[in-house]
């Protein structure tokens, strides 16, 4: 019996993620918010967005993982480090694919506006969606929501009346996170048509999403198009919540088809689901930069440096807070 037990661990830790990956994830995100927190309502996106990347790739190299960049800050010709395909890692331990976003929301950070994020998320070989950085079109609800309530391919006033009818409430009790960009003007008004109210965010469309998804949710449901990138990590946060997303990836012209085709997107007009853009043993971290809706921002007190962050596992579908205070010499 005690041999059997011994087994099972090892073949639970060949397919999922170590729990130690927890803490890992929260120190790599804790270290890219801190180091880009002095750059917090500066106007200086370049400089608070490379303090992110520098200290994020330092953390990541420190770790003892075979770790691929799948999902980065671009390709390897306009990304200088954590590039789409990048290794990470000290090469020792297993083989990990990464998404990351060190800054999530460089213009939040740099007027010292809300919901600005560290981002990472952490996945077994194969089980992220190799998105190219190209648009997305996004729908995302809760996880007290069945499959099939919502769909991209529904009109809006369909997916509000459908969740209105799931929630037992009416659809003017409905609140929809929507970015406010000049391509959504078409959908906010649709969407006020139906009576519903909308928290128009201005940046960072992975808060935006994963905010209807956590407890005490801030919305119902989130519209629009937005980067596919962040739609993948989105999807990596609602695997641990049990939220529903469907995203479809969109392209601006035949070079962008080309690259999608290169990196293994064959079927473009696909409408991808929560797991088909990130499967398997899912591990998501973030740290607030600046306050927002999900996470407080970064913190000087006293002489210490006062962290939020937030890990979610899909293994074991938790979600825990951590505040970090550390002292400053």
């Amino acid at each position: 019996m005690k041999n059997m037990n011994l087994e099972l661990i090892q073949q639970n830790n060949e397919n999922n993620l170590n729990r130690n990956f927890a803490l890992e994830a929260i120190r790599v995100t804790e270290y890219a918010a801190l180091s880009c927190s002095s750059w917090i309502g500066k106007g200086d996106q370049k400089n608070a967005d490379q303090a992110a990347v520098n200290a994020m790739r330092s953390s990541l190299n420190a770790m003892d993982i075979d770790g691929t960049i799948v999902i980065g800050e671009g390709e390897r010709d306009k990304a200088p480090m954590l590039y789409i395909g990048e290794k990470v890692g000290t090469g020792k331990g297993p083989q990990i694919d990464i998404a990351l976003d060190p800054l999530e929301g460089t213009g939040l950070c740099a007027t010292g506006s809300p919901n600005s994020l560290a981002v990472i998320a952490f996945a077994k070989k194969g089980c992220f969606l190799h998105a190219p950085d190209v648009y997305m079109d996004k729908i995302a609800v809760g996880n007290d929501v069945p499959e099939g309530i919502i769909d991209i391919d529904e009109s809006p006033k369909t997916n509000l009346k459908n969740l209105a009818k799931i929630r037992k409430c009416d659809v003017s009790d409905l609140t929809a996170v929507i970015l406010e960009r000049e391509r959504h003007a078409e959908l906010i008004a649709k969407v006020r048509e139906a009576g519903v109210r909308i928290s128009l965010i201005t940046d960072g469309d992975i808060a935006g999403i994963i905010s209807t998804a956590i407890p005490n949710p801030s919305a119902d449901i989130y519209f629009g198009i937005g980067g596919a990138p962040e739609g993948v990590l989105a999807a990596a946060a609602l695997r641990a919540t049990g939220g529903i997303m469907q995203g479809r990836l969109l392209f601006d012209d035949e070079t962008e088809k080309e690259r999608a085709k290169k990196m293994g997107i064959t079927d473009l007009n696909k409408k991808y689901t929560t797991k088909e853009m990130a499967s398997g043993d899912v591990m998501f971290a973030a740290t607030g930069v600046t306050d927002g809706f999900m996470l407080r921002g970064i913190k000087h007190h006293k002489g210490k440096n006062i962290t939020n962050s937030i890990v979610m596992r899909s293994a074991t579908k938790t979600v825990r807070t951590i505040v970090t205070e550390q002292s400053v010499y």
